[in-house]
Protein backbone atom coordinates (compact mmCIF):
# COMPACT_ATOMS: atom_id res chain seq x y z
CA UNK A 1 0.00 0.00 0.00
CA UNK A 2 1.03 3.59 -0.93
CA UNK A 3 3.36 5.10 2.31
CA UNK A 4 1.39 8.07 3.56
CA UNK A 5 4.56 9.20 5.10
CA UNK A 6 5.62 11.68 1.66
CA UNK A 7 2.48 12.51 0.10
CA UNK A 8 4.03 14.80 -2.38
CA UNK A 9 2.39 15.00 -5.85
CA UNK A 10 5.22 12.85 -7.40
CA UNK A 11 4.29 10.73 -4.78
CA UNK A 12 0.57 10.67 -5.43
CA UNK A 13 1.53 10.24 -9.20
CA UNK A 14 3.19 7.13 -8.71
CA UNK A 15 0.82 5.72 -6.70
CA UNK A 16 -2.20 6.02 -8.96
CA UNK A 17 0.21 4.48 -11.77
CA UNK A 18 0.34 1.47 -9.53
CA UNK A 19 -3.01 1.56 -9.06
CA UNK A 20 -4.03 1.74 -12.85
CA UNK A 21 -1.74 -0.66 -13.34
CA UNK A 22 -3.19 -3.16 -10.88
CA UNK A 23 -6.67 -2.49 -12.08
CA UNK A 24 -5.25 -3.86 -15.99
CA UNK A 25 -4.35 -7.06 -14.67
CA UNK A 26 -8.01 -7.68 -14.19
CA UNK A 27 -9.43 -5.83 -17.02
CA UNK A 28 -7.23 -6.17 -20.17
CA UNK A 29 -7.10 -4.42 -23.46
CA UNK A 30 -9.02 -1.63 -22.14
CA UNK A 31 -6.62 1.04 -21.13
CA UNK A 32 -8.52 3.85 -22.18
CA UNK A 33 -11.42 3.05 -20.30
CA UNK A 34 -9.56 2.16 -17.38
CA UNK A 35 -7.97 5.67 -17.52
CA UNK A 36 -11.22 7.24 -18.10
CA UNK A 37 -12.60 5.53 -15.14
CA UNK A 38 -9.94 6.30 -12.41
CA UNK A 39 -9.81 10.00 -13.54
CA UNK A 40 -13.62 9.67 -12.66
CA UNK A 41 -12.99 9.27 -9.35
CA UNK A 42 -9.94 11.07 -8.53
CA UNK A 43 -12.31 14.16 -10.02
CA UNK A 44 -14.78 13.14 -8.01
CA UNK A 45 -17.41 12.65 -9.98
CA UNK A 46 -19.17 9.70 -10.79
CA UNK A 47 -19.12 7.26 -13.69
CA UNK A 48 -21.49 5.69 -16.06
CA UNK A 49 -21.12 2.50 -18.28
CA UNK A 50 -23.42 1.48 -20.88
CA UNK A 51 -22.98 -1.78 -22.70
CA UNK A 52 -24.30 -5.40 -23.38
CA UNK A 53 -24.34 -7.87 -20.20
CA UNK A 54 -21.18 -9.78 -19.76
CA UNK A 55 -18.79 -7.47 -20.66
CA UNK A 56 -16.78 -6.57 -17.48
CA UNK A 57 -18.81 -3.88 -16.47
CA UNK A 58 -19.26 -4.90 -12.90
CA UNK A 59 -15.71 -6.73 -13.05
CA UNK A 60 -14.51 -3.14 -13.35
CA UNK A 61 -16.23 -1.57 -10.76
CA UNK A 62 -15.21 -4.39 -8.21
CA UNK A 63 -11.82 -3.78 -9.11
CA UNK A 64 -11.48 -0.11 -8.70
CA UNK A 65 -13.56 -0.49 -4.91
CA UNK A 66 -10.47 -2.51 -4.21
CA UNK A 67 -7.52 -1.33 -5.66
CA UNK A 68 -8.42 2.46 -3.81
CA UNK A 69 -9.62 0.37 -0.54
CA UNK A 70 -12.99 1.92 -1.12
CA UNK A 71 -15.80 0.11 0.82
CA UNK A 72 -18.09 -1.24 -1.86
CA UNK A 73 -21.84 -2.18 -1.71
CA UNK A 74 -23.68 -3.05 -4.90
CA UNK A 75 -27.00 -2.17 -5.64
CA UNK A 76 -29.23 -4.93 -8.15
CA UNK A 77 -31.46 -2.19 -9.81
CA UNK A 78 -35.20 -3.67 -10.69
CA UNK A 79 -38.30 -2.92 -11.40
CA UNK A 80 -39.56 -3.69 -7.91
CA UNK A 81 -36.98 -1.85 -6.31
CA UNK A 82 -38.07 1.01 -4.01
CA UNK A 83 -36.30 4.16 -2.96
CA UNK A 84 -36.03 2.88 0.69
CA UNK A 85 -33.90 -0.11 -0.15
CA UNK A 86 -31.09 2.26 -1.19
CA UNK A 87 -31.40 5.22 1.04
CA UNK A 88 -32.95 3.26 4.55
CA UNK A 89 -35.67 2.93 6.27
CA UNK A 90 -36.45 3.41 9.73
CA UNK A 91 -38.43 0.84 11.87
CA UNK A 92 -39.77 0.84 15.24
CA UNK A 93 -37.87 -0.64 18.31
CA UNK A 94 -40.77 -1.68 20.90
CA UNK A 95 -38.05 -1.67 23.12
CA UNK A 96 -37.05 1.91 23.21
CA UNK A 97 -40.42 2.93 21.70
CA UNK A 98 -38.36 4.64 18.84
CA UNK A 99 -37.87 4.40 15.32
CA UNK A 100 -34.41 3.49 14.34
CA UNK A 101 -32.88 4.38 11.28
CA UNK A 102 -31.27 1.40 9.38
CA UNK A 103 -28.79 3.02 6.51
CA UNK A 104 -28.85 1.52 3.16
CA UNK A 105 -26.42 0.77 0.81
CA UNK A 106 -26.17 4.19 -0.25
CA UNK A 107 -23.67 4.97 2.69
CA UNK A 108 -20.53 3.69 1.48
CA UNK A 109 -17.36 5.13 -0.42
CA UNK A 110 -18.39 2.95 -3.72
CA UNK A 111 -22.14 2.06 -4.63
CA UNK A 112 -22.36 0.02 -7.57
CA UNK A 113 -25.90 0.67 -9.15
CA UNK A 114 -26.17 -2.02 -11.30
CA UNK A 115 -28.52 -2.37 -14.35
CA UNK A 116 -29.34 0.80 -13.17
CA UNK A 117 -31.97 1.67 -15.78
CA UNK A 118 -34.32 -1.42 -15.33
CA UNK A 119 -35.75 0.17 -12.03
CA UNK A 120 -38.31 2.60 -12.36
CA UNK A 121 -37.97 6.45 -12.63
CA UNK A 122 -39.19 6.83 -8.91
CA UNK A 123 -35.96 4.61 -7.62
CA UNK A 124 -33.60 6.26 -10.32
CA UNK A 125 -34.47 9.28 -8.53
CA UNK A 126 -33.17 8.27 -5.36
CA UNK A 127 -30.02 9.09 -6.18
CA UNK A 128 -30.19 12.31 -7.51
CA UNK A 129 -29.58 14.60 -4.03
CA UNK A 130 -26.74 11.68 -3.42
CA UNK A 131 -24.89 12.27 -6.55
CA UNK A 132 -24.92 15.91 -6.65
CA UNK A 133 -25.01 17.00 -2.81
CA UNK A 134 -23.03 13.84 -0.86
CA UNK A 135 -26.52 13.17 1.40
CA UNK A 136 -29.68 12.26 1.51
CA UNK A 137 -32.74 13.86 2.77
CA UNK A 138 -35.45 10.52 4.63
CA UNK A 139 -38.59 11.42 6.59
CA UNK A 140 -37.13 15.42 6.50
CA UNK A 141 -33.67 14.68 8.30
CA UNK A 142 -30.45 15.31 6.18
CA UNK A 143 -27.87 12.67 6.29
CA UNK A 144 -24.17 12.83 5.12
CA UNK A 145 -22.39 10.13 3.02
CA UNK A 146 -18.95 8.72 3.21
CA UNK A 147 -15.95 10.62 1.92
CA UNK A 148 -15.27 9.63 -0.92
CA UNK A 149 -18.53 9.07 -2.44
CA UNK A 150 -18.09 7.74 -6.01
CA UNK A 151 -21.31 5.61 -7.71
CA UNK A 152 -20.81 3.59 -10.64
CA UNK A 153 -24.04 3.45 -12.53
CA UNK A 154 -24.22 0.21 -14.93
CA UNK A 155 -27.11 0.58 -17.80
CA UNK A 156 -28.03 -1.84 -20.97
CA UNK A 157 -28.40 -0.24 -24.27
CA UNK A 158 -32.02 1.33 -24.38
CA UNK A 159 -33.06 -1.38 -27.22
CA UNK A 160 -33.22 -4.58 -24.42
CA UNK A 161 -36.23 -5.15 -22.85
CA UNK A 162 -37.39 -4.05 -19.49
CA UNK A 163 -35.51 -0.75 -19.75
CA UNK A 164 -36.72 2.90 -18.49
CA UNK A 165 -34.71 5.33 -20.07
CA UNK A 166 -32.11 7.57 -17.79
CA UNK A 167 -33.92 11.31 -17.39
CA UNK A 168 -31.68 14.17 -17.98
CA UNK A 169 -31.18 15.20 -14.41
CA UNK A 170 -30.30 11.93 -14.12
CA UNK A 171 -27.45 11.70 -16.74
CA UNK A 172 -25.77 15.45 -15.95
CA UNK A 173 -24.91 13.95 -12.73
CA UNK A 174 -22.72 11.53 -14.18
CA UNK A 175 -19.38 12.98 -14.93
CA UNK A 176 -18.37 10.22 -17.54
CA UNK A 177 -19.56 8.16 -19.77
CA UNK A 178 -17.69 4.73 -21.21
CA UNK A 179 -18.08 1.91 -23.17
CA UNK A 180 -16.10 -0.87 -22.61
CA UNK A 181 -16.99 -2.77 -25.81
CA UNK A 182 -16.27 -6.29 -26.88
CA UNK A 183 -12.43 -7.22 -26.24
CA UNK A 184 -10.06 -7.46 -28.79
CA UNK A 185 -8.41 -11.14 -30.12
CA UNK A 186 -5.24 -10.56 -28.23
CA UNK A 187 -7.34 -9.39 -25.04
CA UNK A 188 -10.00 -12.27 -25.32
CA UNK A 189 -7.51 -14.92 -25.75
CA UNK A 190 -5.76 -13.80 -22.55
CA UNK A 191 -9.18 -13.82 -21.14
CA UNK A 192 -10.16 -17.85 -22.10
CA UNK A 193 -6.45 -18.67 -21.23
CA UNK A 194 -5.85 -17.36 -18.07
CA UNK A 195 -7.06 -17.46 -14.83
CA UNK A 196 -11.25 -16.99 -13.88
CA UNK A 197 -11.72 -12.50 -13.57
CA UNK A 198 -13.03 -13.36 -10.20
CA UNK A 199 -10.14 -15.87 -8.86
CA UNK A 200 -8.29 -12.79 -9.65
CA UNK A 201 -10.01 -9.98 -8.43
CA UNK A 202 -9.62 -12.02 -4.93
CA UNK A 203 -5.87 -11.03 -5.46
CA UNK A 204 -5.87 -7.80 -5.95
CA UNK A 205 -3.97 -5.91 -3.29
CA UNK A 206 -5.16 -2.04 -2.78
CA UNK A 207 -2.65 0.02 -3.08
CA UNK A 208 -3.74 3.31 -0.98
CA UNK A 209 -6.37 3.82 1.41
CA UNK A 210 -9.13 6.35 1.98
CA UNK A 211 -6.92 9.37 3.35
CA UNK A 212 -4.48 8.98 -0.06
CA UNK A 213 -7.45 8.68 -1.93
CA UNK A 214 -8.80 12.14 -0.52
CA UNK A 215 -4.94 13.67 -0.98
CA UNK A 216 -5.35 13.06 -4.58
CA UNK A 217 -8.76 14.81 -5.10
CA UNK A 218 -7.84 17.78 -3.29
CA UNK A 219 -4.37 17.89 -5.22
CA UNK A 220 -6.24 17.33 -8.07
CA UNK A 221 -7.51 20.87 -7.75
CA UNK A 222 -5.06 22.98 -7.71
CA UNK A 223 -3.64 21.89 -11.50
CA UNK A 224 -3.30 25.00 -13.16
CA UNK A 225 -5.16 25.99 -15.64
CA UNK A 226 -4.20 28.80 -17.72
CA UNK A 227 -7.06 31.66 -18.71
CA UNK A 228 -6.34 30.58 -22.61
CA UNK A 229 -7.45 27.02 -22.09
CA UNK A 230 -10.43 28.50 -19.66
CA UNK A 231 -11.41 30.35 -22.87
CA UNK A 232 -11.10 26.50 -24.94
CA UNK A 233 -13.22 25.28 -22.98
CA UNK A 234 -15.84 27.80 -22.88
CA UNK A 235 -15.17 27.57 -26.98
CA UNK A 236 -16.15 23.65 -26.83
CA UNK A 237 -19.35 24.69 -24.37
CA UNK A 238 -20.61 26.50 -26.75
CA UNK A 239 -19.70 25.02 -29.56
CA UNK A 240 -22.47 22.46 -27.98
CA UNK A 241 -25.01 25.06 -27.67
CA UNK A 242 -25.60 25.35 -31.09
CA UNK A 243 -29.00 24.84 -32.39
CA UNK A 244 -28.06 23.05 -36.38
CA UNK A 245 -26.38 20.70 -34.25
CA UNK A 246 -28.03 19.48 -30.85
CA UNK A 247 -31.36 19.77 -29.24
CA UNK A 248 -29.68 20.87 -26.19
CA UNK A 249 -25.95 22.59 -25.09
CA UNK A 250 -23.93 21.49 -22.54
CA UNK A 251 -25.02 22.40 -18.97
CA UNK A 252 -22.78 24.23 -16.55
CA UNK A 253 -22.39 21.23 -14.66
CA UNK A 254 -21.20 19.93 -17.64
CA UNK A 255 -18.20 22.52 -18.03
CA UNK A 256 -17.17 22.17 -14.28
CA UNK A 257 -16.84 18.34 -14.90
CA UNK A 258 -14.86 19.07 -18.13
CA UNK A 259 -12.41 21.11 -16.14
CA UNK A 260 -12.21 18.81 -13.24
CA UNK A 261 -11.83 15.95 -15.51
CA UNK A 262 -8.75 17.77 -17.67
CA UNK A 263 -6.98 18.41 -14.28
CA UNK A 264 -7.07 15.17 -13.34
CA UNK A 265 -5.70 13.68 -17.16
CA UNK A 266 -3.27 16.13 -16.46
CA UNK A 267 -2.13 14.52 -13.12
CA UNK A 268 -2.46 11.44 -14.31
CA UNK A 269 0.32 12.14 -17.11
CA UNK A 270 2.68 13.81 -14.44
CA UNK A 271 1.81 17.29 -14.58
CA UNK A 272 1.01 20.10 -12.51
CA UNK A 273 -0.65 21.95 -15.39
CA UNK A 274 -3.18 21.40 -17.88
CA UNK A 275 -2.35 21.29 -22.13
CA UNK A 276 -5.13 21.47 -24.62
CA UNK A 277 -4.81 17.50 -25.12
CA UNK A 278 -6.16 16.76 -21.81
CA UNK A 279 -8.92 18.47 -22.28
CA UNK A 280 -9.93 16.91 -25.93
CA UNK A 281 -8.49 13.24 -23.79
CA UNK A 282 -11.90 13.56 -21.80
CA UNK A 283 -14.64 15.64 -23.91
CA UNK A 284 -16.00 13.17 -25.68
CA UNK A 285 -16.58 11.19 -22.55
CA UNK A 286 -17.94 14.25 -21.09
CA UNK A 287 -20.14 14.98 -23.25
CA UNK A 288 -21.96 12.63 -25.25
CA UNK A 289 -24.34 11.10 -22.62
CA UNK A 290 -25.66 14.61 -22.28
CA UNK A 291 -26.42 15.77 -25.59
CA UNK A 292 -29.22 14.62 -28.00
CA UNK A 293 -28.33 15.27 -31.60
CA UNK A 294 -31.37 17.02 -33.92
CA UNK A 295 -33.50 14.17 -36.24
CA UNK A 296 -32.07 15.25 -39.25
CA UNK A 297 -28.61 14.59 -38.41
CA UNK A 298 -27.51 11.88 -40.35
CA UNK A 299 -24.69 11.84 -37.65
CA UNK A 300 -24.46 10.00 -34.68
CA UNK A 301 -23.79 12.07 -31.15
CA UNK A 302 -19.88 10.67 -31.49
CA UNK A 303 -19.60 12.16 -34.39
CA UNK A 304 -20.99 15.16 -33.77
CA UNK A 305 -18.95 15.89 -30.58
CA UNK A 306 -15.53 14.94 -32.66
CA UNK A 307 -16.59 17.79 -35.40
CA UNK A 308 -16.29 20.22 -32.45
CA UNK A 309 -13.08 19.17 -31.20
CA UNK A 310 -11.81 19.47 -34.67
CA UNK A 311 -13.32 22.21 -35.62
CA UNK A 312 -12.93 24.46 -32.23
CA UNK A 313 -9.39 26.66 -32.66
CA UNK A 314 -7.22 25.43 -29.74
CA UNK A 315 -5.12 28.19 -28.11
Amino acid sequence: MLDQTNPSPAHLQQGVQSAIGEIEQIIVGKPQQVRLAVCCLLSGGHCLIEDLPGVGKTTLAHTIAKVFNLEFNRIQFTSDLLPADILGVSIFDPQSQTFNFHPGPIFTNCVLADELNRATPKTQSALLEAMEEHQITVEGQTRYLDDPFFVIGTQNPLDQAGTFPLPESQLDRFMMKINLGYPDAKAERLLLAGESRKDLLQQVKAVMDLDTVINLQQAIQKIHVSDALLDYVQSLITATRDNSRFVFGLSPRAALSLLKAARSWAFMQGRDFVEPADIKAVFTAISCHRLMAHEQHSKNVEDLVEEILHSTAIP
